[in-house]
């Protein structure tokens, strides 16, 4: 049974904070020349308008500078929980894509559905909009053919589905309810925040923020199914919010409430051990982003990015904190690792970072995207 004494004061002032948009934090950045002759490529961006939800797409250029390329309607409509200011969705992953089939799945908070678009280039086409098998879709996760999305309201789920084509075929026994408290408050706290296969594809991770404090973790077979049940990993007062793994697997959480960035070794039993701990020293430390051996963790209430390198098996070394756009959200970086792209939350811009060797950052422009503001979701290709 999870507790319902879930958020910590600490927990709870760390991601209130995200409404202290007016205090940015000094900035470790190396001023020099930005690295030339990237490759070419997207950026995807989604509004979360709740009037019509859209996901706009940017031409990256070899500089790593976006230029608008369109802007492609979902079919659905965005969402906000409650007590959100500048993370409507209070998640990571709302926006998935699919290199090698060539998809990107956007959730639709407002109407709990999915839309699958096709990606050619700078391209959409939308192939299908799909019932998410739950209320209010915030992460979606994908591995070969298997697709899995977490629904944030009525104390939290996940649901499977087969990818047959250019469409999602929903696969009724992988519904899984994660059975929190749905009438904790404020909700944007108490709801799960995102869901992530592990690399090798073993586990299903689910992070549940306030709500319990804890890392689910399910087993999945190799035809996609999950456990009938999580192993439940407690990380106390931690507020568990958003992932990634690093080269060797160990799993990477954003932790919200002590606004630190933590690793764990997944055990095959699905129980998780701690390898380290970094504390970013900013407020609301809720997203983390990962460029080869780096990491980049975006920190809502101080409107700034932590860096940090890897310099052995789970281990995380600080590069110190960068100045971003107000209300720091999520972020994604290009394939070749040489730009970073982060939301700010605040007034629906994208940052563009170029990536100095040892992980240090220098701002080489913005975007902003018309009616964004508050939304949550990017990705690249």
């Amino acid at each position: 049974m999870k507790s319902t004494a879930r958020l910590a004061t600490a927990g709870a002032a760390a991601l209130a904070a995200t409404a202290l948009l007016a205090t940015p934090s000094l900035a470790a950045t190396q001023q020099a020349q930005h690295p030339a002759g990237g490759s070419p490529g997207e950026v995807f961006v989604q509004t979360d308008a709740t009037s019509g939800n859209a996901v706009a797409v940017y031409h990256r250029n070899g500089d790593g500078t976006l230029t608008p390329a369109g802007q492609y309607a979902t079919g659905g409509l965005g969402g906000i929980l409650g007590g959100s200011v500048v993370d409507h969705l209070a998640s990571q992953g709302s926006l998935s894509y699919d290199a090698g089939a060539g998809l990107l799945y956007a959730v639709n908070a407002g109407s709990d559905t999915v839309t699958v678009f096709s990606v050619r280039g700078g391209q959409l086409a939308r192939r299908q909009v799909v019932g998410s098998g739950g209320s209010f879709p915030v992460s979606v996760a994908t591995r070969g053919n298997v697709v899995y999305v977490l629904n944030a309201r009525d104390g939290g789920s996940v649901q499977g589905f087969l990818r047959v084509g250019s469409s999602l075929v929903r696969v009724p026994s992988w519904h899984r309810a994660l059975g929190l408290d749905a009438s904790e408050t404020p909700e944007f706290t108490s709801t799960p925040g995102q869901v992530a296969f592990t690399p090798d594809g073993r586990h299903l991770v689910v992070t549940t923020k306030g709500n319990g404090n804890d890392i689910d973790v399910f087993a999945v077979n190799p035809g996609g199914a999950p456990s009938a049940a999580p192993v439940v990993n407690a990380d106390p007062g931690a507020v568990p919010f958003a992932v990634s793994f690093d080269a060797g697997g160990h799993l990477v959480v954003a932790e919200a409430g002590t606004n630190s960035v933590a690793t764990f070794a997944v055990r095959p039993d699905g129980t998780l051990a701690l390898v380290s701990r970094a504390a970013t020293g900013q407020m609301a430390t809720c997203w983390v982003a990962r460029d080869g051996s780096l990491f980049y963790a975006s920190n809502a209430g101080s409107a700034s990015l932590s860096g940090y390198s890897d310099p052995g098996p789970g281990r995380l070394q600080s590069l110190g904190n960068t100045t971003a756009a107000a209300g720091t959200v999520d972020a994604a970086t290009s394939p070749d690792g040489r730009n970073l792209y982060v939301r700010g939350g605040a007034d629906g811009v994208v940052d563009e970072f170029a990536v100095h060797p040892g992980g240090t950052l220098t701002e080489i422009g913005s975007v902003t995207v018309p009616g964004a503001a508050g939304g949550e979701g990017i990705a690249t290709s």
